[in-house]
């Protein structure tokens, strides 16, 4: 079976559950316009003191927050509350149902918990990403748009990288939930160009957990700011990382002893 069948199915089934719950879904969507509703509220309050920060403006900010929202969104639907769940399993000792299906382990629990509702982080941050490229239409070209693409594509799969190597501590230690808090505490400090932060913060959130290849780098595709050395750094971060993250959770997978120990 195919990874984009596997997803559907899973992504079915998300839904059936989900949609017992209705009443998540306006909660959901109250949470997601309260977040960027505060976060659009911040970048007013700084640019009402100033026409740039670190040389950004005001719009490429924005399209900055849509990328940020975009790719929260698809880690709140797909990736964390997958491998959330694959933590779970592990201490439970129910990973083995998963070792048992035909298809790939490490697909399998990454795909496996799909929450719907989280979708709607995802439509608002491509919403804000639209309404800041309608405000640069004159700057970006065909070839911006496709290096975005790439950037963005490379900042995913790093950040996925990341939480799997993350989720398959669990192998070895038990509370790896604090360390996950960690991530999202990074993760925020991604809503804002990551030069504006002193250099050791930058080194953090490029080298340390990199997610600012996930949301700066993009968006800097779309300010006209990326160069190619720093595209071609992203491309061989996300193909190191993908190798790295492979090999680490088959590691991690041949300590793990079964609910039959």
């Amino acid at each position: 079976m195919s990874t984009l069948r596997l997803f559907v199915v899973f992504a079915r089934l998300g839904a059936l559950g989900d949609l017992a719950y209705r009443a998540n879904f306006w909660l959901q969507v109250l949470e997601s316009t309260l977040n960027l509703a505060t976060a659009l509220g911040m970048v007013a309050v700084v640019y009402s003191q100033t026409d740039s920060l670190a040389g950004w403006r005001a719009e490429e900010i924005v399209a900055l927050l849509g990328v940020y929202f975009l790719v929260l969104g698809l880690l709140n639907m797909v990736i964390a509350p997958s491998l959330t769940k694959f933590m779970e399993d592990v201490q439970l000792g129910n990973l083995d149902f998963m070792l048992t299906k035909p298809a790939d382990a490490q697909l399998l629990v990454s795909i496996s918990e799909v929450r719907i509702w989280k979708s709607v982080e995802v439509v608002l941050g491509a919403g804000i990403l639209v309404w800041a490229l309608q405000r640069l239409a004159g700057e970006v070209g065909a070839a911006d748009a496709v290096v975005f693409v790439v950037a963005l594509l490379a900042g995913g799969a790093i950040v996925y990288s990341v939480w799997v190597i993350l989720a398959t501590l669990c192998f070895w230690f038990i509370r790896v939930e604090n360390i996950v808090m960690i991530f999202w505490n990074l993760y925020w400090a991604a809503r804002w160009p990551v030069g504006i932060y002193p250099s050791w913060l930058r080194w953090t959130l490029t080298l340390i957990v990199p997610v600012a290849f996930a949301v700066t780098v993009p968006a800097e595709a779309l300010s006209g700011r990326l160069d190619a050395s720093t595209l071609a750094l992203a491309l061989a971060v996300a193909c190191a990382m993908l190798a790295f993250s492979r090999w680490f959770w088959l590691r991690g997978l041949r300590h793990y002893a079964g609910a039959s120990a």
